[in-house]
């Protein structure tokens, strides 16, 4: 690995004011599955030392449920799960008669019903740029950023850093102000092994040296003020094969409901002649079964966790806490490792970061709710707000630093 930590201790230390009078720029970067405490766990020196020029939160956190489509969504429009549209990975739309899975509004953007903040650029006319961030295909309001990428799992990480350096190199009328950047690997390999394994060191350590590229090619090859942002959708935690809950085993009837395996929640939907006292009576069978790991979430609680009404809201969501889920597949098939989408813990915390000419250098923050990262990045971009959002502008409104 290179060794270039000291040097973006000395590339970004001067925050030079002229930067400030310029047109700003945003680079919006997400390390998918990377926790809170993964930066000292695992020795990220590179993404440390770009904390040290500009502001880290005690942890960032995600939206309910904590997974990465809505949360990615929830990033980027500043909007709860049920405002935006994308309340799961995978869920169902009792209405369309139709279930959602990750990536479907590329097909059909209906599916989501916002303003992301790529189309807040552009409608105000900024380029902005995305690679590979969850929908950013989308087809959303009718159109999507300048530049994007159809999502390709196997395109090179270091590709992805060559590209989003090249936009910014482009001549000012061509250049985005705001690109965004996704990166799966740490939460892949999250899934497979576990928060506390080698693999997961090795993938910290590989994004780690990415990251403090980008950050150096940032300051020495880009011609722009460019800001930083590194965000994670959600942490991660450890679950066993031995406490998985089969769902085979409870007394769901299919011809009356339709039954989402969300892993950490089930979500369980009434078909079109199901009644609601077929509803009830599922509930207290469920209630009624003995030594149950799963909880069935009150509607006080999904109501504290901003779930509103609507077709896209499950009659019952069934939830565990880890090391417990749902399984998949067959029995036979289950396997230790980690997940997330659990109920906002400290394990579920993501990070925040952001550094440069328009950040105040080592302001402390704590943890705050990642629905406020949108008017944020929107003040950055002398962007105005065109619809209702959830975040509030005041939250990270004391980081940027004034002209």
């Amino acid at each position: 690995m290179r060794v270039i930590v000291l040097a973006l201790l000395l590339v970004g230390a001067l925050q030079v004011s002229h930067a400030q009078e310029q047109d700003q720029t945003v680079v919006l970067i997400s390390i998918d599955g990377f926790r809170h405490d993964y930066i000292e766990k695992y020795d990220a020196k590179n993404i440390a030392a770009i904390a040290e020029q500009g502001a880290r939160a005690e942890g960032l956190i995600p939206v309910y449920p904590a997974k990465t489509f809505p949360n990615h969504i929830s990033i980027v429009t500043g909007q709860y799960p049920s405002n935006h549209g994308i309340v799961d990975n995978r869920f169902f739309d009792t209405e369309r008669q139709q279930k959602y899975q990750m990536g479907d509004g590329v097909k059909d953007s209906t599916w989501l019903t916002t303003l992301p903040i790529w189309n807040l650029a552009e409608f105000q006319g900024v380029k902005a740029a995305t690679f590979f961030w969850p929908e950013s295909e989308a087809r959303i309001n009718g159109r999507t950023a300048s530049y994007y990428f159809n999502y390709s799992k196997p395109a090179p990480y270091e590709q992805r850093i060559d590209q989003i350096v090249q936009w910014l190199q482009l001549p000012k009328p061509a250049r985005p102000r705001l690109v965004t950047g996704y990166f799966s690997l740490v939460d892949t390999m999250g899934h497979r092994f576990g928060p506390d394994s080698e693999q997961v060191k090795e993938a910290v350590s590989y994004l780690d040296e990415l990251i403090g590229d980008l950050w150096q090619r940032l300051q020495n090859d880009v011609d722009a003020p460019v800001n930083l942002i590194l965000v994670s959708d959600h942490g991660m935690t450890q679950i066993t094969a031995a406490e998985m809950i089969d769902p085979a085993q409870l007394p769901i009837d299919n011809e009356l409901f339709t039954v989402v395996n969300a892993q950490t929640r089930l979500l369980i939907y009434p078909n079109q002649e199901t009644t609601e006292a077929q509803v009830n009576e599922l509930r207290q069978q469920l209630e009624a079964m003995p030594n149950r790991q799963f909880v069935i979430e009150s509607e006080a609680q999904l109501q504290a966790l901003n779930v509103s009404q609507g077709p896209r809201k499950p009659s019952l969501i069934l939830g565990v806490d880890a090391p417990a889920s749902f399984g998949r597949g067959a029995p036979e098939e289950w396997r230790d490792g980690g997940t997330h989408g659990y109920h906002s813990h400290r394990d579920m915390d993501g990070i925040f970061i952001a550094a440069g000419p328009a950040i105040k250098q080592q302001h402390p923050l704590p943890r705050f709710q990642n629905i406020h990262i949108y008017p944020f990045m929107a003040k950055l971009l002398s962007l105005e707000l065109l619809t209702p959002i959830d975040g509030d502008e005041t939250v990270l409104q004391p980081l940027i630093l004034t002209k």
